[in-house]
């Protein structure tokens, strides 16, 4: 599941199921909380850490274990390289590959068939209230954003379904649903998601207060729902590491929508990208 955390308030990124956006509490490249709001000056945008500051920068518990992707242990310094060494093997730069990358599944990559990618229904449910049309409005706003890119992607609302809009709704392919969990924004799922996980869930008050434009969020929470993952797991961006389980389409990019800004961000509010546009065509 992914989930964007509030910018004041990020918690630990667990694994490849959880994206979300936030700031004031960074996670280092262990995954635990740490580290300052915002960017790093010691940190090159450009540039991955190297072996020595990866090390340093990985939490270590009462055991002496290093512990990776907020609940994974490596025993001692040679398996903490060779982790690192995958790592930065996989990750695309230098390789000629072409910002987003994209999770993988069972059978590689995470995305919607081109039919199922064309009728991505959904319904916005009426338990919002009030906050039912902002919710409306930044879904239409971030759907257009990777709709304007790829032809074949089609987000498509129906309202009819809205009085019941529930996973167990089959009318619609996912439900966007209220919640009252205040320790993010809003979160979403992969295509390899299973149905009952296949939901967007928005804090309405956290939409409209976070700092961002309430369009980008829903946009970035939409580049999860097309199999994309968080920009800033790549290792250059010397923080935030989640998991090595994805593709890259594109360059690193530093300004992606999918990149946190608190992650050694170059953007402070969820921009779409040049990249973000390249990526998505290249697989849609």
């Amino acid at each position: 599941m992914q989930h964007l955390r509030r910018p004041r308030t990020l918690l630990a990124a667990v694994a490849v199921v959880a994206a979300g956006l936030g700031a004031g509490v960074v996670p280092t490249a262990s995954g635990a909380e740490g580290g300052a709001t915002g960017s790093d000056d010691s940190v090159k945008e450009d540039a991955p850490p190297t072996f020595e500051e990866f090390a340093a920068a990985t939490h270590r518990d009462d055991l002496g274990l290093y512990i990776v992707n907020g609940d994974e242990a490596l025993s001692d310094r040679a398996e903490l390289r060779a982790y690192y060494d995958r790592m930065m093997a996989d990750s695309g730069k230098g390789d000629g590959s072409t910002s987003l990358i994209v999770n993988q599944g069972p059978s590689g990559d995470d995305l919607w068939s081109s039919s199922q990618a064309g009728n991505l229904t959904y319904c916005i449910s009426d338990e919002f209230g009030t906050d039912k049309a902002t919710v409306a409005a930044a879904m239409e706003e971030g759907a257009a954003m990777w709709e304007a890119e790829a032809s074949s992607i089609d987000f498509v609302y129906d309202e009819t379904a809205d009085a019941d809009c529930t996973t167990s709704n089959d009318a619609v392919l996912f439900p966007v649903e209220p919640t009252d969990d205040t320790s993010f924004i809003a979160r979403a799922f992969f295509p390899s998601s299973p149905d009952s996980e296949m939901n967007v869930l928005v804090n309405a008050e956290s939409l409209v207060s976070s700092g961002w434009a309430p369009s980008n969020i829903m946009a970035h929470e939409l580049g999860h729902t097309l199999g994309f993952r968080h920009e800033h797991t790549r290792p250059e961006s010397g923080t935030c590491f989640e998991d090595n389980n994805w593709r890259p389409l594109t360059p690193y990019d530093s300004v992606s929508i999918m990149h946190y800004p608190q992650c050694n961000g170059g953007s402070d509010d969820l921009t779409f990208s040049a990249l973000d546009a390249e990526g998505v065509k290249s697989v849609y």
